[in-house]
């Protein structure tokens, strides 16, 4: 008995040792895996600031030393199980590391995601780029992005993925969030703010998803089709502006272009990418399902495949190997790659990024700046804003939405900051301890109607929750649930809970048996749900004295219910600070000054076909506030349209250039008077009207903006230029882009509305 005793003794302390031992083992590979790779390494042997041609004869030179094993780990990422290992221990994602080669001192890619922020560690949490959109404000979205480039640096990132220009051709689109709306003008003058922040700190911005991207339940099977003369003039301006601003990568899309997937598709990454805008920078592409043919990819120009090697590891090799790959096409994908490591780690960092830098209280301070510029007054009878703080007593904020820390979605977007504000505890905090606030969530209209009797005004939160749109790849459902959900051709949904619960979509990528079950996607319907609309209904009927704030990342149609309601704010995914944002707009501590970058239509019947699971969508050359003009559609709310708590008169439209050769500049200057009793901010539009053209042209299409403040009374001079070659159109038979000598109009105002604009003419001669 004393030797079996012995025996299990010894057996158990074995036992526990080898767990100790592993654990302990496992414990060190877990805090190593966690560690930051030196993204600066190597920077010491290199020239101080070199130039493209320096930094190419050099990755030329480096190119020619590597083996083919190296050159191809230059082009994959080495897997996230880093950033996997991160959100299970931290909760929070880690930057993933590609092209990492010590022996000749060449640093690796550390990406991390966007666009609200930077998504490792605990991060300030912007609003979308939808709302920052709306603030027309290029030099706040500078201080945006040089935000995330020191907090990309300070967590060992030195490639931010979240430059994401896909254009909003119809507001159902699901990442509609992660974009700056429905026109190509706007949304390149804010890309070019935010990557030149971002860039300041030499982090790699990463122009995505080109192209074509503006579906997402069918993106990883559409085919677009489009002609080329729309390709180039409304969905790619923006695109080719960040590479004349010298971005320092793009991101190839999921989706097909004519039959060839983004990825493989060499006349958009060779063709127009770098033979016509002459873009020196690497490509890389969407993660994991980017890319089905590894030969494909190269020759097309796809220089990374992330985040891990499926078709660009030791089967390129072999590919190379027999021939079927040039190995002098591999050379050239890294020359790119190499050569744009090389001119961003040979720039002098403007200061030092330690940890601390990450949500630090000067940066959620610009995250609830931001949230309180980019709101949008839609409507204000009365008016009922702002709310006077002293003899409001009682307050109700309700909704389902009401008590939501709601960012957006959580996708690859997805920014995990230190904490959230609700609307609710926003309006509580602004307030304070003394304060009347009542909140009913929704769910009891008897609950709802009690409050709104009982308060001085209602606050109504409604919109989107985070898993009903957007980029949402977690399944939350059984398989039981997943049993007999349509995907034979890819894509199906199932509403497991009723009509007002979560979709689910389902797919079967190429070569995958099993589908994978995800929840968001493209917001089909645009209206609000069943349950919002309840609750304004019930709120109305009880008080008559509602604002309704929606959440959200693109427009809702609201004809069955906006003339019930006084007030209608645009709150957007308003960020970890947006709840305190929106008490100060509500109050008027803030004078709104958002315009909508996306119009917004009074029935879907005004927007193009929209196909959420669409095999072939055809991409034509009109959408949002064109389409308007071309149909002679009022829509509820046309695009730039925004609110104030104070007015404005437009007046003196004077045209300083009124005939420009094809090489010049248009000039013009208009006033702008504050006639109100507040101090504000009003967004002044400038388009340009095409009535003499010869060829097919949109009546009219934004050419310029700007953003100017102004006191009670005070009335400014603001000037605006047009660089003639901006109303260029592009010739397809002759593969040019041409500039017409006619007559044209300036219009200038406050939205695109035609009767909001001041009109004069000019000539290019």
């Amino acid at each position: 008995m004393g030797r079996l005793w012995h025996f299990l003794k010894v057996t158990l302390i074995a036992v526990v040792t080898t767990l100790v031992v592993i654990v302990a083992v496992l414990g060190v590979w877990a805090y190593a895996q966690l560690q930051p790779k030196d993204v600066t390494a190597g920077r010491a042997k290199w020239d101080v600031n070199m130039s493209l041609e320096a930094a190419d004869a050099a990755a030329l030179d480096l190119v020619s030393q590597m083996t083919l094993d190296e050159k191809i780990a230059q082009m994959h990422g080495e897997g996230f199980s880093r950033m996997m290992l991160s959100m299970v221990l931290n909760q929070t994602a880690a930057a993933v590391y590609a092209g990492d080669n010590e022996r000749l001192g060449i640093p690796p890619l550390g990406f991390t995601d966007g666009p609200r922020g930077v998504i490792c560690g605990r991060s300030t949490a912007f609003p979308v780029s939808m709302a920052r959109a709306a603030t027309w404000d290029t030099e706040l979205e500078g201080r945006v992005g040089d935000v995330i480039g020191k907090e990309a640096r300070a967590q060992g990132a030195n490639y931010w993925g979240g430059l994401c220009i896909n254009l909003v051709r119809h507001p159902s689109m699901g990442r509609a969030e992660e974009t700056y709306g429905e026109d190509p003008w706007l949304m390149g003058e804010m890309a070019v703010a935010v990557l030149e922040g971002v860039q300041r700190h030499n982090v790699m911005a990463c122009a995505k998803h080109f192209a074509l991207n503006s579906q997402e339940t069918a993106r990883f099977k559409n085919d677009v089709q489009i002609d080329e003369r729309t390709l180039r003039e409304v969905y790619l301006p923006q695109f080719k502006k960040v590479v004349e601003h010298d971005v320092g990568s793009f991101m190839s899309a999921y989706n097909k272009v004519r039959g060839e997937w983004c990825g493989e598709n060499r006349h958009l990454l060779t063709t127009i990418l770098r033979e016509d805008w002459g873009f020196p920078g690497f490509v890389t592409s969407d993660w994991y399902w980017g890319v089905y043919d590894g030969a494909k990819g190269v020759h097309a120009g796809l220089d990374i495949e992330m985040p891990a090697p499926k078709h660009y590891g030791d089967n390129l090799k072999e590919l190379v190997e027999d021939g079927t790959v040039p190995e002098a096409e591999i050379d050239e994908s890294v020359r790119r790659i190499v050569r744009t490591k090389l001119r961003f780690l040979t720039r002098e960092d403007p200061m030092e990024y330690p940890v601390e830098l990450a949500a630090a209280p000067e940066h959620t301070a610009l995250a609830r700046e931001v949230a309180e510029k980019g709101m949008v007054l839609l409507k204000n009878d009365g008016p009922l804003l702002p709310l006077d703080k002293a003899a409001t007593k009682t307050i109700a904020v309700v909704g389902h939405l009401a008590d939501a820390e709601n960012t957006g979605d959580r996708g690859s977007s997805n920014v995990n900051p230190p904490y959230r504000t609700s609307a609710l505890k926003g309006i509580r905090d602004y307030l304070g301890a003394g304060a009347n606030v009542l909140h009913a969530d929704g769910s009891d209209m008897a609950e709802v109607t009690r409050v709104a009797e009982s308060a001085d005004v209602v606050v109504i939160v409604a919109g989107s929750r985070h898993d009903e749109v957007g980029e949402y790849v977690v399944a939350d459902l059984g398989e039981e649930d997943i049993e007999g959900m349509p995907s034979a051709d890819g894509a199906g949904r199932l509403r497991p809970d009723g009509p007002e619960e979560k979709g689910s979509i389902v797919f079967r990528f190429p070569g995958q048996d099993e589908p994978i079950v995800m929840a968001g996607g493209d917001r089909v319907p645009l209206s609000l749900k069943g349950r919002d609309v309840t609750v304004i209904d019930t709120a109305t009927k009880a008080n008559d004295r509602c604002v309704v704030a929606l959440v959200g990342g693109s427009v809702f149609t609201m004809e069955e219910w906006k003339d019930e309601v006084p007030a209608i704010l645009m709150a957007w995914y308003f960020g970890m600070e947006g709840g305190n944002a929106l008490a100060r707009v509500l109050f008027g501590d803030v004078n709104p000054s958002g315009k909508m970058p996306l119009t917004t239509p009074r029935s879907e019947s005004e927007l193009p076909f929209f196909d959420e699971f669409a095999d072939t969508s055809e991409y034509g050359p009109y959408h949002g506030y064109t389409l308007m003009d071309k149909e002679g559609h009022e829509p509820t709310f046309p695009f730039g349209h925004g609110l104030s708590y104070t007015a404005w008169a437009y007046d003196n439209l004077v045209v300083g250039t009124p005939k420009v050769r094809p090489d010049g500049r248009l000039d013009v200057t208009v006033d702008v008077t504050n006639t109100g009793d507040r101090a504000g901010e009003e967004v002044v539009q400038l388009y340009i009207g095409f009535e003499d053209s010869k060829v097919e042209r949109p009546v009219k299409l934004l050419r310029a903006f700007d953003k100017v403040a102004l006191e009670p009374g005070e009335t400014k001079t603001v000037p605006l230029s047009v660089e003639v070659k901006d109303l260029a159109w592009y010739n397809p038979d002759a593969g040019a882009w041409e500039i017409e000598p006619m007559v044209y109009s300036v219009l200038v105002g406050p939205s695109s509305r035609t009767e909001d604009l001041l009109t004069a003419p000019f000539t290019v001669e």
